[in-house]
Protein backbone atom coordinates (compact mmCIF):
# COMPACT_ATOMS: atom_id res chain seq x y z
CA UNK A 1 0.00 0.00 0.00
CA UNK A 2 1.00 3.60 -0.45
CA UNK A 3 3.25 5.20 2.12
CA UNK A 4 1.09 8.35 2.00
CA UNK A 5 -1.53 6.93 4.38
CA UNK A 6 -1.79 9.11 7.46
CA UNK A 7 -5.32 8.39 8.68
CA UNK A 8 -7.05 5.05 8.21
CA UNK A 9 -10.51 4.46 9.65
CA UNK A 10 -11.62 0.90 10.34
CA UNK A 11 -15.36 0.55 11.00
CA UNK A 12 -16.00 -1.98 13.78
CA UNK A 13 -19.43 -3.23 14.81
CA UNK A 14 -18.47 -6.30 16.84
CA UNK A 15 -19.02 -8.74 13.98
CA UNK A 16 -16.33 -11.25 13.04
CA UNK A 17 -16.16 -9.54 9.65
CA UNK A 18 -15.39 -6.12 11.10
CA UNK A 19 -12.75 -7.52 13.44
CA UNK A 20 -11.26 -9.40 10.48
CA UNK A 21 -11.08 -6.09 8.61
CA UNK A 22 -9.25 -4.56 11.59
CA UNK A 23 -6.76 -7.45 11.59
CA UNK A 24 -6.28 -7.08 7.84
CA UNK A 25 -5.58 -3.34 8.16
CA UNK A 26 -3.08 -3.87 10.97
CA UNK A 27 -1.29 -6.61 9.02
CA UNK A 28 -1.22 -4.91 5.63
CA UNK A 29 -1.10 -1.14 6.04
CA UNK A 30 1.87 0.99 7.03
CA UNK A 31 1.02 4.52 8.09
CA UNK A 32 3.18 7.62 8.07
CA UNK A 33 2.77 10.90 9.86
CA UNK A 34 3.01 14.37 8.39
CA UNK A 35 4.91 15.36 11.54
CA UNK A 36 8.71 14.90 11.33
CA UNK A 37 8.76 13.91 15.03
CA UNK A 38 6.54 10.88 14.50
CA UNK A 39 6.85 7.94 12.12
CA UNK A 40 3.31 6.60 12.32
CA UNK A 41 -0.03 7.96 11.24
CA UNK A 42 -3.33 7.17 12.90
CA UNK A 43 -5.52 4.09 12.84
CA UNK A 44 -9.04 4.93 14.05
CA UNK A 45 -11.40 2.15 15.14
CA UNK A 46 -14.84 3.68 14.58
CA UNK A 47 -17.99 2.30 16.15
CA UNK A 48 -21.44 3.70 15.38
CA UNK A 49 -24.17 3.14 17.96
CA UNK A 50 -27.77 3.30 16.78
CA UNK A 51 -29.92 5.94 18.49
CA UNK A 52 -31.89 4.49 21.46
CA UNK A 53 -35.21 4.78 19.58
CA UNK A 54 -33.86 2.66 16.69
CA UNK A 55 -32.27 0.14 19.09
CA UNK A 56 -35.64 -0.22 20.83
CA UNK A 57 -37.38 -0.85 17.53
CA UNK A 58 -39.39 2.36 17.74
CA UNK A 59 -40.12 4.27 14.58
CA UNK A 60 -38.81 7.83 14.47
CA UNK A 61 -42.09 8.76 12.72
CA UNK A 62 -45.35 8.67 14.67
CA UNK A 63 -47.57 5.70 13.94
CA UNK A 64 -50.94 6.75 12.45
CA UNK A 65 -53.80 6.62 14.96
CA UNK A 66 -51.46 6.92 17.93
CA UNK A 67 -49.28 4.15 19.25
CA UNK A 68 -46.16 3.30 21.20
CA UNK A 69 -43.90 5.72 19.32
CA UNK A 70 -46.00 8.63 20.63
CA UNK A 71 -44.77 7.84 24.12
CA UNK A 72 -41.21 7.99 25.32
CA UNK A 73 -40.48 6.22 28.56
CA UNK A 74 -37.36 7.80 30.11
CA UNK A 75 -36.46 4.71 32.16
CA UNK A 76 -36.72 2.50 29.09
CA UNK A 77 -34.55 4.87 27.04
CA UNK A 78 -31.98 5.06 29.86
CA UNK A 79 -31.86 1.26 30.09
CA UNK A 80 -31.28 0.97 26.34
CA UNK A 81 -28.55 3.63 26.42
CA UNK A 82 -26.84 1.83 29.30
CA UNK A 83 -27.02 -1.48 27.42
CA UNK A 84 -25.61 0.14 24.28
CA UNK A 85 -22.69 1.62 26.28
CA UNK A 86 -21.86 -1.88 27.59
CA UNK A 87 -21.98 -3.33 24.08
CA UNK A 88 -19.78 -0.52 22.75
CA UNK A 89 -17.27 -0.99 25.58
CA UNK A 90 -17.08 -4.73 24.79
CA UNK A 91 -16.59 -4.05 21.06
CA UNK A 92 -13.83 -1.50 21.70
CA UNK A 93 -12.16 -3.81 24.25
CA UNK A 94 -12.12 -6.60 21.64
CA UNK A 95 -10.66 -4.19 19.05
CA UNK A 96 -8.03 -3.02 21.56
CA UNK A 97 -6.97 -6.62 22.22
CA UNK A 98 -6.52 -7.20 18.51
CA UNK A 99 -4.44 -4.01 18.24
CA UNK A 100 -2.25 -5.03 21.17
CA UNK A 101 -1.49 -8.33 19.36
CA UNK A 102 0.08 -6.23 16.60
CA UNK A 103 1.56 -3.71 19.03
CA UNK A 104 -0.21 -0.89 17.24
CA UNK A 105 -1.82 2.05 18.96
CA UNK A 106 -5.30 2.70 17.63
CA UNK A 107 -7.54 5.61 18.51
CA UNK A 108 -11.17 4.74 19.16
CA UNK A 109 -14.14 6.88 18.24
CA UNK A 110 -17.81 6.33 19.01
CA UNK A 111 -20.63 8.23 17.34
CA UNK A 112 -24.40 7.79 17.52
CA UNK A 113 -26.63 7.61 14.46
CA UNK A 114 -27.15 5.77 11.20
CA UNK A 115 -23.92 3.82 10.50
CA UNK A 116 -23.98 4.58 6.77
CA UNK A 117 -24.16 8.33 7.26
CA UNK A 118 -21.97 8.58 10.35
CA UNK A 119 -19.07 6.57 8.89
CA UNK A 120 -19.01 8.91 5.89
CA UNK A 121 -19.24 12.01 8.12
CA UNK A 122 -16.36 10.88 10.35
CA UNK A 123 -14.21 9.97 7.35
CA UNK A 124 -14.75 13.45 5.93
CA UNK A 125 -14.21 15.19 9.28
CA UNK A 126 -10.94 13.33 9.96
CA UNK A 127 -9.76 13.72 6.34
CA UNK A 128 -9.27 9.96 6.17
CA UNK A 129 -6.94 8.63 3.51
CA UNK A 130 -8.63 5.22 3.56
CA UNK A 131 -11.73 3.53 5.00
CA UNK A 132 -11.54 -0.20 5.77
CA UNK A 133 -14.71 -2.22 6.35
CA UNK A 134 -15.70 -5.84 6.69
CA UNK A 135 -18.31 -7.35 4.41
CA UNK A 136 -21.14 -9.29 6.00
CA UNK A 137 -21.85 -10.86 2.62
CA UNK A 138 -25.61 -10.43 2.81
CA UNK A 139 -27.46 -12.14 0.02
CA UNK A 140 -29.41 -10.01 -2.46
CA UNK A 141 -32.74 -10.29 -0.60
CA UNK A 142 -31.32 -9.39 2.81
CA UNK A 143 -29.29 -6.58 1.28
CA UNK A 144 -32.43 -5.22 -0.40
CA UNK A 145 -34.24 -4.90 2.95
CA UNK A 146 -31.33 -4.04 5.24
CA UNK A 147 -29.18 -2.14 2.81
CA UNK A 148 -25.44 -2.43 2.65
CA UNK A 149 -23.41 -0.09 4.80
CA UNK A 150 -20.25 -0.88 2.84
CA UNK A 151 -21.99 -0.24 -0.49
CA UNK A 152 -23.36 3.08 0.73
CA UNK A 153 -19.98 4.19 2.06
CA UNK A 154 -18.22 3.14 -1.14
CA UNK A 155 -20.52 5.44 -3.08
CA UNK A 156 -20.60 8.39 -0.68
CA UNK A 157 -17.27 8.71 1.14
CA UNK A 158 -14.57 10.91 -0.38
CA UNK A 159 -11.61 8.59 0.32
CA UNK A 160 -10.85 5.13 -1.12
CA UNK A 161 -12.61 2.21 0.56
CA UNK A 162 -11.33 -1.33 1.05
CA UNK A 163 -13.93 -4.01 1.74
CA UNK A 164 -12.38 -7.03 3.45
CA UNK A 165 -14.27 -10.25 2.77
CA UNK A 166 -14.17 -13.29 5.00
CA UNK A 167 -12.07 -15.95 3.26
CA UNK A 168 -14.18 -18.73 4.81
CA UNK A 169 -17.43 -17.44 3.29
CA UNK A 170 -15.91 -16.91 -0.13
CA UNK A 171 -17.26 -14.45 -2.62
CA UNK A 172 -20.74 -15.84 -3.09
CA UNK A 173 -22.20 -12.37 -2.54
CA UNK A 174 -20.63 -8.97 -2.56
CA UNK A 175 -21.10 -5.72 -0.67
Amino acid sequence: MSSDLRCVIVAVDGSDESMGALRWALQNLKLHSSSPDSTDGTFVALHVQPPPSIAAGLSPDPIPFGGPSDLEVPAFTAAIESHQRRITAAILEHASKICSEYQVKVETKVVIGDPKEKICEVAEHLHADLLVMGSRAFGPIKRMFLGSVSNYCTNHVECPVIIVKDKEKGSSSSA
